[in-house]
């Protein structure tokens, strides 16, 4: 699997906001924005449906 990078517009206060929250968590910024991502994609597919991606 290729990791790709993902370019963010954040409102500083919010940026500032996720640091405490990953710093709590003992993790960096992106971590916790992977944890959160994937939080949602599982929520997401717990009521609707595993998304099926087509990768040819």
């Amino acid at each position: 699997m290729a990791i790709k990078s993902l370019s963010v517009r954040i409102d500083e206060v919010m940026l500032d906001k996720l640091h405490v929250v990953a710093d709590y968590e003992g993790r960096s910024a992106n971590s916790q924005i992977l944890i959160l991502v994937r939080d949602c994609i599982e929520k997401y597919e717990e009521k609707h449906g595993k998304i099926q991606i087509d990768r040819n």
